[in-house]
């Protein structure tokens, strides 16, 4: 409520207020400027609806117009107008498809499905046709840009049909209620919204380039204390691992397959009601979010782990993700501080006594994206699976284990504080 208040505040000391308003009729518009008048989509342009387009007519790239579909506004270069499109059809194509073809400063936006709840909205720049996930508006009695942001204001999760899929048609947005001023306060309502979204879109922008750099930053701190200590003047020896280069004399070059033990994971019947929703953690790598699991977000039994086999496994272990589509980017790895079960997409890495588990979450946050270069491997359906005989001749960067505890101690810190300043920009 304060926030709110605050917000409307600034907006009352920055904007003038019109000498009279009126209510408009629409509740989620309430007042509006006296003179402004509420009209109906259709009373300032016209509503047309995609066609369909067979799987057999698409692919062609050299016809004079454009058929873009739905998945083509997130497209890159199609952030605002569609430009790059993947499909094109002859006028004798369009024609026989009874696909309209839209004019140029047409804008268009999808009217069914996930897509609908993206509120995307682009701006054709030639003539082109739209398949039938897809609905243009083309204005005439209004400005283009000024209704490029009356449009992009609506939500189309709140206009859609209820039901299994979100959808709008025709009939329903023609009918949409528009808050339309009069001309030349529509052009500088847009001028002014041209001016300003730019200036807060290169804010943005230099906020994401600044925490780029301090996340490049947090890994290299992280890479370095990792693989070649804290002690920037102690000797150095070759480890004779390709990726890793040298390491401090001292340190030894470690086998995985010499400093840990793998324990696997399973899943409990699902059907099985008295295996799930008890009191025992079971993580799965949708819960490898966070570099401590204290808890996730499905949970077993303690009958589950005694009639199916999983292991209940006491912390600290390091749990790590074995198999799925996020190995083709990152290396999920935390530590525990709970009895956990996991599932077959998981390891839980139990150390020998020379290893400190939270050294080897940094260990690996470090040096995991080089390690995953050499051992992971396409599986079924594109995911990603690491070959676990390869994974037990890793040699990793071992130092003494007083050493271990500094460097995660530096990490705990480092790390926590270029957090906070991420979390701050």
């Amino acid at each position: 409520m304060r926030g709110t208040a605050i917000a409307e505040s600034v907006k009352l000391r920055r904007f003038k207020r019109y000498p009279a308003y009126k209510e408009s009729g629409v509740e989620w518009l309430g007042e509006i400027p006296v003179h402004w008048r509420v009209l109906a989509l259709k009373r300032i342009g016209d509503l047309q609806s995609g066609a369909g387009f067979p799987d057999d007519e698409q692919g062609l790239m050299t016809e004079e117009i454009p058929f873009f579909k739905v998945g083509d506004m997130g497209v890159p270069g199609n952030e605002r107008e569609l430009r790059e499109c993947q499909h094109t059809v002859s006028k004798a194509t369009a024609r026989r498809l009874g696909a309209f073809v839209f004019p140029p400063r047409t804008i268009v936006f999808a009217k069914v499905g996930a897509a609908l709840l993206l509120n995307r909205r682009r701006l054709l720049t030639r003539p082109s046709c739209i398949d039938n996930n897809m609905m243009g508006f083309m204005p005439d009695e209004c400005d283009l840009t000024w209704a490029m942001y009356w449009l992009s204001g609506l939500d189309m999760g709140e206009l859609a049909n209820p039901g299994a899929v979100p959808s709008v048609n025709e009939g329903q947005m023609r009918d949409t209620p528009a808050i339309v001023p009069t001309m030349t306060e529509q052009r500088a309502i847009a001028a002014f919204l041209d001016r300003e979204t730019a200036r807060i879109d290169a804010l943005v922008a230099k906020k994401e380039r600044l925490i780029e750099l301090l996340q490049e930053k947090r890994t290299a701190l992280i890479t370095r204390a990792v693989t070649k200590g804290l002690d920037q003047n102690v000797p150095m020896k070759d480890s004779s691992v390709e990726w890793l280069g040298e390491i401090p004399a001292h340190w030894e070059g470690a086998r995985m397959w010499r400093i840990s033990r793998a324990i696997s994971g399973g899943t409990p019947a699902k059907e099985e009601r008295g295996y799930w929703d008890g009191g025992v953690p079971w993580v799965s790598p949708k819960d490898m979010k966070r570099r401590c699991i204290d808890s996730s977000e499905d949970t077993v039994t303690e009958r589950a782990i005694a009639e199916t086999g999983i292991k209940l496994i006491a912390p600290p272990v390091v749990l790590v993700v074995v198999r799925g589509m996020i190995l083709a980017h990152t290396f999920p790895v935390a530590i525990t501080t709970v009895p956990v079960t996991i599932n077959q997409d998981m390891k839980a890495l139990r150390f020998a006594t020379v290893v400190d588990p939270v050294f080897f979450t940094w260990l690996f946050e470090g040096i995991g994206k080089r390690v995953l270069a050499s051992i992971v491997e396409e599986a079924a359906h594109g995911t990603r699976a690491i070959r676990m005989d390869q994974w037990r001749s890793v040699t990793v960067p071992l130092p003494p284990l007083p050493e271990q505890r500094a460097i995660a101690a530096f990490a705990d810190r480092e790390g926590a504080r270029i957090d906070a300043l991420i979390a701050k920009v």
